[in-house]
């Protein structure tokens, strides 16, 4: 019991968490590609349910790493490009033993304090969001039964997913051993 305690303790510390993140940016680096971590800060959080059935939450969250929101006049309007990242869905245990599936949808902050101004912004961020869970997940939600929940700004326990871009000239050759007993890869 005192091992997972200290184990637990080990995988919740702000500096642990720092050194492993350096230690994947570094092998990765070595394979020719950048990472860097998307940690989420809360805005709101969507509540629907998915396939009719299980309920669902959608966290709309913010990075900085995220493009900035643009808008394009157009005959009519205003078309808006919103970058944003999706982080694969996830299953927790709420307190009462149930599952709830969550999906974290993060865009630029200043996406978030445009929609905290603006109603047909916030719908529009909420379409988004929405689509972009169908869309790459592969499920269907419920949209006419979806509500903002007051006073949350985060379901479940924030995970950090990465943005991985290859580095120009790609990976650095591996320096040749001609003593070394292993084939080459």
């Amino acid at each position: 019991r005192e091992l997972f305690a200290e184990f637990a303790a080990e995988l919740t510390d702000p500096e642990q968490r720092r050194l492993y993140e350096e230690e994947v940016a570094a092998l990765e680096r070595e394979r020719g590609v950048e990472v860097r971590f998307v940690h989420p800060t809360p805005g709101f959080v969507l509540r629907t349910s998915q396939e009719g059935s299980r309920r669902c939450y959608i966290n709309v969250c913010s990075n900085a790493l995220m493009g900035e929101p643009r808008a394009r006049a157009e005959r009519g309007g205003q078309r808006w490009e919103l970058p944003y990242s999706l982080a694969p869905g996830r299953e927790e245990l709420r307190p009462a033993g149930r599952r709830r599936l969550l999906y974290d949808v993060v865009f630029h902050p200043a996406a978030l304090r445009l929609a905290a101004r603006r109603a047909r912004f916030r719908r529009l961020l909420c379409d988004t969001a929405l689509e972009a869970v169908e869309s790459h997940c592969g499920v269907r939600l419920d949209r006419n039964n979806v509500t903002v929940l007051r006073g949350v700004s985060y379901k479940g326990v924030p995970q950090a997913p990465v943005i991985r871009s290859p580095l120009p000239g790609g990976a650095p050759k591996p320096p040749d051993d001609g003593d070394s007993p292993l084939p080459p890869f």
